[in-house]
């Protein structure tokens, strides 16, 4: 059944992500909180949201997501820029280091890719992309099609 396929390989990917996460804490590289790596996660996919974006986004007050942040700053994660348009309003931004840390879904992602190209013919991985923006692109309504949601940088 195509749920079940889809539920196997999208849960294999989060099983690798939490297993790659959890193995920096065996090795006290960790530094983020599991909250804390949601966090920057969605701040990275979200495309420089203002405070108030990740906010509303996440469904938490301005003041909880204000705390998150600065924390999220002190430890070098996530920069704050103020906007040109409007000084009151800050951009978030994942810096260098979030992407050394947490670039494991990324590095996974482009394995898992690089072996779909080289198994299937062309014409079907056209249409995986095909088939895969469509589900992106219309058939998630419940994420704002406004919001520019963001792949990692490859590594």
């Amino acid at each position: 059944m195509l749920d079940e396929s889809f539920d196997r390989v999208y849960t294999k990917f989060k099983l690798h992500f939490y297993r790659s996460i959890f193995s920096r804490f065996q090795d006290r590289e960790a530094s983020l909180t599991t909250v804390e790596t949601f966090c920057v996660e969605i701040i990275n996919a979200l495309g420089h949201p203002t405070v108030n974006e990740f906010s509303s986004f996440v469904n938490i007050s301005p003041p909880n997501a204000a705390y998150k942040i600065n924390s999220l700053i002190q430890k070098g994660y996530v920069t704050k820029e103020q906007s040109p348009d409007d000084k009151r309003e800050y951009h978030l931004s994942v810096t260098q280091k979030y992407f050394d840390y947490c670039n494991i879904s990324q590095r996974y992602l482009t394995t898992v890719l690089d072996r779909v190209k080289e198994r299937f013919p062309q014409e079907d991985v056209d249409k995986l992309e095909e088939m895969l923006d469509v589900i992106s692109g219309e058939l998630m309504p419940e994420l704002d099609p406004n919001i520019p949601l963001q792949s990692h940088p490859a590594s």
